[in-house]
């Protein structure tokens, strides 16, 4: 399912196998997830990539389709012409020459047309293999929370990614801290006391390391509002929560 939703997404997957997969996409969420993950994902590493103009190697290729093209045309037009009358210029010698002047320009059309072919589907192909490396560079979110006050107003969205072992949090609410205060990220693992993730900066977007037992064991993160700088190491929170949310694993 993961490499037919990716399939999709960088546009490799076509013809029939694509009408396929819309058409089950349209009554699977699981898929349709999937794939809005990877266009997302594919989205955020167009977006860090530099304009580039199209080299002189590109233009000269669409003119060469475009010749072949006009070439193609010109022969399909001699065909259908009447034929040339034996007492003509020339008869049928002429007319014989006509032909493989056509017949010549097909071929070179056609060969022209498969030689640009190839190296546009080895430039394509390269660009695939690219943009792959560089979506395996991108960050893999695991898990995400949405953290939420006792009206259920979302305020901060928690993301995961395992290989770097980062939390990032997004402010999305309206709420901030006095100057005097700091919200703090917890843990809390069932069975188990709550576990301190780290102090939030004020900034809109930050990050926060995590070890990935710690995540995985927590099902629920809260957010406490606590003295300037944090509790103290190995210490419980001590002031009040002010935000909590299920951690919820993304679709593999």
């Amino acid at each position: 399912m993961e490499q037919l939703a990716a399939s999709y997404a960088l546009g490799t997957l076509r013809g029939g196998a694509r009408r396929r997969f819309e058409t089950l996409a349209r009554d699977n969420a699981t898929l349709r997830a999937a794939a809005l993950i990877w266009q997302s994902r594919l989205v955020s590493v167009v977006e860090l990539q530099p304009e580039v103009a199209p080299s002189q190697v590109v233009w000269k290729r669409i003119e060469n389709f475009i010749q072949a093209e006009k070439q193609a045309q010109t022969m399909q037009a001699a065909r259908s012409a009447p034929a040339v009358s034996a007492t003509a210029g020339g008869g049928w010698w002429s007319s014989l020459g006509l032909w493989r002047g056509a017949t010549a320009a097909g071929a070179f059309a056609t060969l022209l047309a498969v030689v640009t072919g190839v190296n546009f589907t080895k430039q394509l192909n390269g660009q695939v293999q690219e943009l792959s490396a560089k979506l395996s560079a991108t960050s893999a979110i695991e898990y995400v929370a949405v953290l939420a006050d006792d009206k259920a107003n979302a305020s901060i969205l928690v993301t995961f990614d395992p290989k770097t072992q980062k939390l990032m949090l997004k402010r999305v609410g309206d709420f901030r801290e006095q100057a005097d205060k700091s919200l703090e990220l917890w843990a809390l693992p069932p069975g188990a006391a709550p576990k301190s993730l780290g102090v939030m900066s004020g900034d809109a977007v930050m990050k926060l390391t995590a070890a990935n037992s710690d995540i995985r064991q927590s099902p629920v993160l809260a957010i406490t509002l606590e003295p300037k700088g944090g509790v103290s190491p190995g210490s419980g929170p001590t002031g009040p929560v002010l935000f909590k949310g299920a951690l919820i694993k993304t679709p593999e």
